[in-house]
């Protein structure tokens, strides 16, 4: 008998697709900070989904995707993410780049 938490390999394939596809639209990680749609749930650090996690994940799809983000990253799988990054040019940067010269004048 199998496990009610298993879930079906193409399920979970299914699942990571649309997590790679969905953005976080507000908040600090949101599009007014990060133009123009947000930063992949997928590159959330893990402290933001946790405080989530305390305090409560968004209503509907958007939290289910977060909370599924959290636990995977919890359990230590955050490199089931890595084919999605690769295909979307890396991961995400939370940073601005640096400058490496500087104009003292």
């Amino acid at each position: 008998m199998a496990d009610i938490t298993e879930i079906d390999r193409e399920d979970f394939r299914n699942l990571l697709i649309e997590i790679g596809k969905t953005r976080i639209p507000f908040g600090k990680f949101g599009i007014k900070f990060y133009p123009p749609s947000g930063v992949p749930i997928m590159d959330l650090p893990p402290e933001y989904l946790s405080w989530f996690q305390e305090r409560g994940f968004p209503k509907g799809r958007l939290g289910e995707l977060m909370a599924q983000v959290c636990e995977i990253k919890a359990v230590g799988m955050d490199s089931v993410f890595e084919p999605l990054r690769h295909a979307n040019g890396g991961r995400f940067r939370l940073r601005p780049v640096r400058s490496k010269s500087f104009d003292f004048e």
